[in-house]
């Protein structure tokens, strides 16, 4: 069967169509037109509320977007997906991190095995080591009891871990501490450890290979920290353990291969944070509500499953994103959670989202001549109000918006939480239907003033609402954003679950790494700039003046 080019498509013919007519209407005319597009552009399920009526569409919009998902196969990739086919083309690897949180009453079969059995094996492993730690019956080589945790890794064994810890910290355990490293500059390791003692102390190394250069180099950094301290090899055991599948390098590191967590290939990085690679939140947060986020992941694959296209919260999303990035030619979305808590949410989807969708050939190699995936970047409110939003709400770009509120806080103080809910609603509000010139000129502005103080508006955003930040709440956002990241991917023909664009650079930097460690090296076989750029390192790491040959 034929796979036309995507923009050749009478689907995406028609949407382009479209948008030359809607473009012409302001959000302030959409509404005026329909006095319950507030109530009718809405969706609502495993607990999160989703209101789009701010976006740039009406409902023929939604239709046409359908139809594109619908021509370009999403519903039979969805079933595919969750049958475990290896919808990772370039990896001949199935993708099911939706097994990850299934019920152990559930089946899914890979290759004739129940990966639920074993998905659910590696969790009781987890829960009974996590309760052997948090209780104390886990004790360091000298007996102390382990009250700190660092769990090293990078990618997607450290920005879901970290993420996770950051929005459930209402949740852990305060008696405990809780560090991350993953960068392979030495002050992450330092600074994470200098106030620790070794001998409380617990490390996580995740890395499935237990080969990944920057998480070695910080764990073999931690083993040297430990020894220091006088402790014997022997010690390596109480105070190490792993997420890995490379039970020989592990044992070699000196890790007990009993306390050895593993996780499969049909698990990407960046969608382990429910795997082992969770291993150090539900040390933080105790076993009971880790399967707690477990079921909000699981709540909402479901409802991905199952929901029909115009009820269905991930794929709402991605069409609504397809449109703004591919018709609206917006290069960027903003992600602004409204909850201190979800600090390092924005930070964790840069990762889910770009690296899944940052590809420029199709599933058959073919170069796209359409956008793929755009930049996703933001941060908590209110401080970014304070910061970027000049640029959302005046700047020449227009960026969509996501808003993340929560109707109940989690630290009520005063009517703080009214305050910040009350700021999420009012920039919406403000993106959408700005200023008009005679609006300020009724302020009695001046009239030099009056270009400054217009707002466009006609901004695009969604609100997403929930009760409370719960585990159960951020299973659900997390595989909301998963979810809608798979659709688009479907929809642009691109595999979204491999990551070749991280390699080249990992590779040259092997190769560099030997050269700026040699004092010369004549035979430098780079181009000029990179040639030159090494001299200048080991003239800086010397302490030889600026001039000096190399």
């Amino acid at each position: 069967m034929s796979n036309p080019d995507l923009t050749s498509r009478p689907q995406w013919q028609a949407l382009r169509k479209h948008f030359a007519e809607i473009s012409q209407h302001h959000l302030r005319e959409l509404f005026a037109a329909d006095p319950t597009r507030g109530e009718r552009f809405t969706v609502e399920a495993c607990g999160l509320y989703l209101e789009y009526s701010k976006q740039r569409i009406n409902a023929e919009t939604l239709e046409l977007l359908r139809d594109l998902a619908e021509c370009t196969g999403v519903a039979q990739r969805i079933q595919a997906m969750f049958r475990g086919d290896h919808i990772n083309t370039t990896e001949n690897r199935a993708v099911l991190h939706i097994a990850l949180r299934a019920p152990a009453s559930e089946k899914i079969l890979l290759d004739g095995r129940d990966v639920v059995a074993d998905v659910h094996a590696v969790l009781e492993r987890m829960a009974e080591f996590c309760e052997q730690v948090r209780s104390g019956a886990w004790l360091g080589h000298s007996g102390k009891h382990i009250r700190n945790i660092v769990s090293i890794g990078i990618g997607g064994s450290d920005l879901g871990p970290v993420m996770a810890y950051e929005a459930l910290r209402h949740y852990s355990r305060r008696d405990m501490t809780f560090r991350f490293v993953s960068n392979v500059d030495g002050t992450d390791f330092m600074e994470a450890t200098h106030d620790l003692d070794a001998a409380e102390t617990l490390f996580i190394i995740c890395s499935k290979t237990f080969t990944t250069l920057e998480t070695l180099t910080n764990a073999h950094a931690a083993r040297t920290w430990l020894l220091k301290t006088g402790a014997t090899e022997q010690a390596i055991a109480r105070h190490f353990v792993a997420v890995s599948t490379n039970a020989e390098e592990v044992r070699k590191f000196g890790i007990d291969t009993a306390h050895m967590f593993g996780f499969w290939d049909w698990v990407g990085g960046r969608y382990s944070m429910d795997s082992a690679i969770g291993l150090s939140t539900m040390l933080a947060i105790g076993p009971d509500q880790f399967r707690q986020m477990l079921a909000g992941f699981h709540a909402m694959d479901e409802h991905f499953r199952t929901a029909p296209a115009e009820r269905n919260l991930p794929m709402l999303m991605a069409l609504l994103a397809i449109w703004n990035n591919n018709f609206l030619d917006s290069a960027t979305v903003a992600v602004l959670p409204y909850e201190q808590y979800l600090k390092r949410f924005p930070a964790y989807l840069q990762q889910l989202t770009m690296e899944s969708n940052g590809k420029h050939v199709t599933l058959d190699g073919k170069p796209v001549d359409y956008a793929t995936a755009p930049v996703y970047w933001g941060e908590p409110g209110t401080n970014g109000q304070h910061s970027f939003f000049q640029l959302i709400h005046q700047g020449t770009r227009i960026v969509p918006c996501d808003f993340i509120g929560f109707g109940q806080p989690l630290n009520p103080l005063g009517e703080q939480h009214d305050l910040l809910m009350a700021n999420l609603i009012a920039q919406g509000e403000a993106l959408a239907f700005g200023k008009t010139a005679d609006e300020v000129r009724a302020e009695g502005t001046d009239e030099a003033l009056v270009p400054h103080r217009t707002f466009e508006g006609n901004r695009p955003s969604n609100t997403i609402l929930a009760a409370k930040l719960t585990p159960h709440s951020l299973g659900s956002l997390v595989a909301l954003y998963e979810h809608s990241v798979f659709v688009q991917g479907v929809i642009w023909n691109i595999d979204s679950f491999d990551q070749w664009g991280v390699e080249l650079g990992k590779q040259l930097a092997q190769k560099t790494v030997a050269e700026l460690c040699q004092k010369t090296s004549p035979d430098l076989s780079h181009d000029s700039s990179t040639n030159a750029l090494i001299r200048r390192y080991r003239r800086l790491r010397d302490g030889e003046p600026s001039g000096a040959g190399a």
